[in-house]
């Protein structure tokens, strides 16, 4: 047989409200952080992993090219080096 003890139910009540409270105070201190992080990062005059990602690509396709332009100046360098040897 189940009784129903108000004092239990009113302590059962009162943890779940702690609870809820204390998500929301956990929730707000992690919102808190995240502004006082980014504020830093602004003054510290950091940039974003995204920012810092797409910068990488276009260097990263940048120096290919140049690469390839640079072999292949390379490559008509040493035809052009024997004609102008033997001339």
């Amino acid at each position: 047989m189940q009784t129903k003890n108000p004092f239990l139910d009113e302590f059962a009540k009162a943890m779940e409200g702690a609870m809820s409270l204390a998500q929301s105070a956990g929730e707000e201190a992690k919102t808190a952080m995240r502004a006082q992080a980014d504020r830093l990062a602004t003054e510290l005059d950091l940039v974003r992993r995204d920012e810092f990602e797409a910068l990488k690509a276009t260097l990263s396709a940048e120096i290919a090219s140049l690469r390839a332009e640079l072999a292949q100046s390379k490559g008509s360098t040493a035809e052009a080096r024997p004609a102008d040897v033997a001339g």
